[in-house]
């Protein structure tokens, strides 16, 4: 069974940070790609960031670029979303998300962590 399990969310003022993690289980998780989205009240949810199972690449939502970081930890199975500069309207539910190579369709999903950062 896989599961995806987020931490790290909170509260925190504008202009500061927080890291998220993901721990993956139940999937050989260096043959997945990696994704976060989040999810604001009353929105869609929306793709922030990505990151390519062996080579790292990745990719970003352009309203965080230059102010959130993706990477993995194959040994650990655990993907990070570092946080820098936060905005209010970076406020929302954070989700992590999992897909093979094969399809742009993400198969597996946490359960969310709350990201609220106040003005």
């Amino acid at each position: 069974q896989v599961q995806l399990v987020e931490s790290g969310g909170g509260l925190v003022q504008a202009g500061g940070s927080l890291r998220l993690s993901c721990a993956a289980s139940g999937l050989t998780f260096s043959n997945y790609v990696l994704g976060w989205f989040r999810q604001a009240p009353g929105k869609e949810r929306e793709f922030v960031a990505r990151i390519s199972p062996s080579e790292g690449r990745t990719y970003y939502l352009d309203s965080v670029k230059g102010r959130f970081t993706i990477s993995r930890d194959n040994t650990k199975n655990t993907v990070f979303l570092q946080m820098n500069m936060l905005k209010p309207e970076d406020t929302a539910v954070y989700y992590c998300a999992a897909r093979t190579t094969l399809t742009t369709r993400y198969n597996y999903w946490g359960q969310g962590t709350q990201v609220t950062v106040s003005s």
